[in-house]
């Protein structure tokens, strides 16, 4: 005899409601069998113990498929899984960030009739020296990059004052440099390696972990970190010299190293686990078994249809050119030292000025043959302070930074998309690579459009050492390339240009309220159009508003009315201005002067005297 369907509701999810459709389907389907529905029945208690069971299974279920969004997700650790499979790395702790000034002091020596610093005591203080904080003595500041007092350039520029004179010659001058320090120490951990194991994964167990600094092996191999282990090419840097590229050791000053992609075998990823531990995970290849010996042969390679070709006779999927086999190679016969670095927290957000405690263990003179008293005054004039209070530094990421961070990074995926994103992208290169200054980014017109590929126009500028705009060298451009190639669409063309700079300036005429000192109501309105003008605050393609000029000058201290501003062109490479002219009066529409067609930025060269003011009469 067949059994009579049954009708199943299946919108029932709580305690209560579950109960009542047991209690119901008893009814309906049992009216002979059992009809009583007294609480403290034996049948009763088997629905309500059916219905709690069927509550907790609700509940959980939905907990789960809730726990697999990251919008949704509470556990911390289904967060942290969540990130990294998106590619988010969440950070155990936040180092805070100071700006050093190092300071030392060289005699003089008379040089073509002239007193200037006798760069022979110059020293140089090696990557990862420390400063110690005067305030809190667990605080300990590494200065990651070299700081070498023996040259100038504009993208690492000497200050040089006189410190020290005798009558009226100068006896000692004091030379300034400024780096970025994190709140950071190195610690060393080093691992074993016997026979190749796939997908290796080693643990560093230390708190408040920042970042791995290096692993090198046994034999001088540095290993690369990565993202994910399929991925082959990494970003190398070379030092721009004659020997590694003649063709850009001109720019050395503005360029020091050589951004380049290589193959890289070496390789690891990392991954922050919810306890704070960091574990380090390798390939699966070993050094014989390469990346590009698995690589398929194009010429080789078949659909896997019937009645294919005979010489296509191996069935192929396209993702094999993307991927390999090996994801790098397995740590084997070495032993491996990790230095990583621990430290940040709140407690390094120091005060200015704090900063002064140098360590000068990793520094020297790069000369010899100097007069020992000399050298022993020089290397104790040494001093490090910090301008501006620490920041940065905090407990790591919460929960909810993650969740935020993990749906931004879905959102950006490490691809360049948008407009945005290539600004944003570029702006990322590291400064050791050239240091962009303004950047302006545009589509060609339909019209100018010649090819089916996305072209991109990527428009910018540099500054030299004195802050002041400057075209790019042919070397950041190189650099600028290589970097995006890794980040942009395949079908994106990228054309990069430079700005023109339009220098300006300026000529404004006020009157002066009664009972105000002329002199010090102009002194007011030259300084506020600086701030105005600003080179941080400007950007390219941005106009000039007039009316906005009026409205400022009129909000100053002591400044009745503004009779009139007056704007010029500046140029001429001799005098120190861009070589382009620029009719100012002819760009001026409605009270707005407009920069050029093709992309340039107004910036005043020299403010203190490309800005004047006088006061007329009422």
């Amino acid at each position: 005899m067949a059994t009579p369907k049954r009708d199943i509701t299946y919108l029932s999810r709580d305690f209560s409601d579950i109960r009542a459709r047991l209690i119901e389907f008893s009814k309906t389907y049992y009216p002979n069998s059992y009809n009583d529905f007294s609480p403290t029945s034996p049948g009763m208690m088997f629905m309500e113990q059916a219905a709690y069971v069927s509550d907790i299974m609700s509940f959980y279920l939905d907990n789960q498929l809730q726990e697999t969004f990251t919008q949704f997700a509470r556990q911390t650790n289904n967060l942290y899984e969540l990130a990294y499979m998106f590619g988010y790395k969440p950070k155990a702790t936040g180092a805070s960030q100071a700006k050093i000034d190092l300071f030392q002091q060289v005699p003089a020596i008379l040089k073509d009739g002239s007193y200037v610093p006798d760069y022979n005591y110059a020293l140089i203080i090696g990557e990862n020296s420390t400063v110690s904080s005067a305030l809190n003595p667990d605080a300990t500041f590494l200065i990651e990059d070299k700081c070498d007092f023996t040259f100038s350039s504009s993208l690492d520029p000497t200050e040089i004052s006189v410190y020290q004179v005798t009558g009226t010659t100068p006896t000692y001058f004091l030379l300034k440099k400024t780096r970025k320090a994190i709140s950071a120490v190195i610690n060393t951990q080093t691992f074993s390696f016997t026979s190749p194991e796939p997908f290796t994964t080693i643990n560093i167990e230390a708190d408040n972990i920042i970042k791995i600094l290096d692993i090198t092996d046994s034999a001088g191999n540095t290993w690369k970190e990565v993202n994910y282990l399929g991925q082959e090419m990494v970003f190398d840097s070379i030092k721009n010299t004659n020997p590694n590229d003649p063709n850009n050791v001109a720019n050395a000053g503005e360029v020091p190293y050589l951004l380049q992609l290589k193959k890289c075998q070496r390789r690891f990823t990392t991954r922050l686990t919810a306890n704070n531990n960091l574990q380090i995970q390798f390939g699966a290849g070993s050094p014989n078994d390469t990346d590009e010996l698995i690589t398929p042969n194009p010429n080789n390679v078949g659909i896997g249809l019937p009645f294919e070709q005979d010489k296509l006779t191996t069935a192929f999927s396209p993702t094999n050119f993307l991927f390999t086999k090996t994801y790098g190679i397995a740590p084997s016969n070495t032993t491996l030292t990790v230095r990583y670095l621990t430290g940040g927290g709140v407690g390094a957000n120091v005060p200015s000025g704090d900063l002064t405690g140098f360590n000068a263990q990793n520094t020297f003179f790069l000369q010899n043959n100097l007069s020992s008293a000399t050298a022993n005054y020089v290397f104790n004039s040494l001093a490090s302070t910090n301008p501006e209070a620490s920041d940065g530094g905090s407990s790591g990421d919460t929960p909810e930074e993650i969740r935020q961070n993990t749906l931004m990074q879905i959102a950006a995926q490490q691809r360049t998309v948008t407009l945005d994103d290539y600004k944003v992208r570029a702006m990322s290169m590291p400064p050791d690579f050239g240091v962009i200054s303004k950047l302006y980014l545009e589509k060609p017109t339909l019209d100018n459009q010649t090819s089916t590929v996305e072209t991109l126009c990527m428009y910018i500028l540099s500054q030299n050492s004195a802050g002041q705009f400057s075209t790019p060298t042919e070397t950041l451009k190189k650099n600028l390339r290589t970097y995006l190639s890794q980040y942009k669409m395949i079908g994106d063309s990228i054309e990069i240009k430079n700005a023109y700079i339009i220098n300006i300036g300026i000529d404004f005429e006020i009157i002066v309220l009664p009972n105000y000192i002329n002199s010090q109501v102009i002194l007011s309105c030259i300084q506020t159009l600086q701030e105005y003008f600003n080179r941080d605050k400007w950007q390219i393609n941005q106009p000039i508003i007039q009316n906005d000029l009026y409205v400022l000058l009129d909000k100053i201290e002591g400044v009745q009315t503004v009779k009139n501003i007056k704007f010029s062109n500046k140029a001429g490479i001799a005098s120190g201005y861009s070589q382009y002219g620029y009719d100012i009066e002819a760009a001026t529409l409605n009270g707005v002067i407009y920069p050029s067609l093709d992309p340039s930025i107004f910036e005043i060269r020299f403010p203190n005297q490309d800005i004047k003011g006088r006061v007329v009469p009422l």
